[in-house]
C-alpha cells in the first residue's frame, strides 16, 4: 500500500468556457467535479496505474462529505481521513477553451484545531507500518504548525518508509530540514528554497539542504534529478497543449509507483515525465489520458550519468 497525505483536501471543481473574459458574464460549456488536493491527485494516478492506496489528511463539513463520498467511487482507494469541525475547501478552476489558458482560485481550507492534529498524527503513525512509501503532498491549512512536514518526515524514516515531500514556501523551507528521502519540487518552488533559479544549482543546493534525491519539475522541459547514484534529465518529444493542472501530482505518482516496483532511475523518470505530459491533455488533475501515456513510455528522452551527484 502506498500511503499519500493532503492535509489541505479539497472539492476541485472544474469551469470550462469558451474565452474568459475579466469583468464578463460567461456561460459554462462543462462542469466537472473531483476529489482533490495534490495527494488525492497522487493517490488516483496511482490507483489508475494499479496500486493499492490510502489517503489520509483532513475533511469536514458538507464540503468533505461530498469529497468522501466521490473518493468512494475511485477503485484501490482507501479513506483515512480524518474528520474535523472546519468545512473542506473548494479550489475552482477556469479553463479558457480559446486558449487553453487555466485561472485558479484556492481557497484557504478549514482551522486545524490542536486535538484535531493530534488525532491524524495517531492516524498517520498508525498506518506507516503497512506502506510502502509515503507521500506528503501540499499546502498547510490554517493551524497545522509549519513545522509539521519535517516531524512527519522524521516519523516516516523512523519507520523505514521511504518518503517523498511535495511543497512549497515556508513548509517546504521547514519540511526538507527533515531529510526527506525524496522532494520534488518546481522550478519556482526551487528558486524559492533556494534563491537560485538555474536547475541544476537550485537542484543541487536542495540535496545540500537535507534532501536525499532531488527530482525538479521543468513544467514541458520534462524532469531534472541530483540523486545519490547520479544525475538525469528527462525530456518528452515534444511539448502539449492542455491543462497543466495536477502534471506534478501525476510525476510524484509516477516516480512513488517506479520506486515501489523497485526500477532504476531512468525508467523512474520516464514514467513519471510520460505521466505528467499525458495528464495536460486530462481536463481534471489527477486523470491522464492513458494512449498518450503509453506512447511517452517510448518516446520520452533521458540522458544523464550513474555517478555520485
Amino acid at each position: 500500500m502506498i500511503l499519500t497525505v493532503t492535509l489541505n483536501t479539497a472539492l476541485d471543481i472544474t469551469y470550462r468556457v469558451p474565452s474568459l473574459r475579466a469583468g464578463a458574464s460567461h456561460r459554462v460549456s462543462e462542469v466537472l467535479e473531483r476529489p482533490g488536493g495534490k495527494g488525492v491527485n497522487v493517490a488516483r494516478v496511482l490507483a489508475a496505474l494499479g496500486h493499492e492506496v490510502t489517503v489520509t489528511g483532513f475533511s469536514g463539513g458538507p464540503t468533505g462529505r461530498v469529497l468522501r463520498d466521490r473518493l468512494t467511487e475511485v477503485p484501490r482507494v482507501t479513506d483515512a481521513l480524518v474528520p474535523v469541525s472546519g468545512a473542506t475547501r473548494r479550489t475552482v478552476t477556469l479553463v479558457d477553451d480559446r486558449t487553453g489558458a487555466t485561472t485558479h482560485l484556492n481557497e484557504p481550507g478549514p482551522h486545524i484545531a490542536h486535538a484535531e492534529w493530534s488525532a491524524f498524527q495517531e492516524v498517520y503513525e498508525d498506518l506507516l507500518p503497512s506502506a510502502s512509501a509515503v507521500a506528503l503532498c501540499g499546502s498547510l491549512p490554517p493551524g497545522v504548525p509549519v513545522g509539521a512536514y519535517a516531524n512527519l518526515v522524521r516519523t516516516a524514516r523512523a519507520a523505514r518508509v521511504p518518503v517523498l515531500l511535495d511543497t512549497s514556501g515556508a513548509a517546504l523551507r521547514r519540511g526538507v530540514a527533515g531529510r526527506p528521502d525524496l522532494l520534488k519540487p518546481n522550478t519556482e518552488e526551487l528558486a524559492e528554497l533556494t534563491g537560485s533559479h538555474e536547475p541544476l544549482r537550485a537542484t543541487q543546493d536542495a540535496r545540500r539542504r537535507g534532501a536525499g534525491t532531488v527530482v525538479a519539475s521543468l513544467g514541458a522541459d520534462g524532469l531534472l534529478a541530483v540523486t545519490p547514484e547520479g544525475r538525469w534529465r528527462a525530456t518528452p518529444p515534444a511539448p502539449l497543449t492542455g491543462n497543466p493542472t495536477g502534471a506534478g501530482d501525476a510525476a510524484v505518482a509516477g516516480l512513488l509507483s517506479a520506486l515501489v516496483e523497485h526500477h532504476p532511475w531512468p525508467e523512474r523518470l520516464i514514467r513519471a515525465t510520460a505521466l505528467s505530459a499525458a495528464t495536460v491533455l486530462s481536463p481534471t488533475a489527477g486523470d491522464f489520458d492513458r494512449e498518450t501515456y503509453e506512447r511517452l513510455l517510448t518516446t520520452v528522452t533521458v540522458t544523464g550519468v550513474a555517478t555520485a551527484a
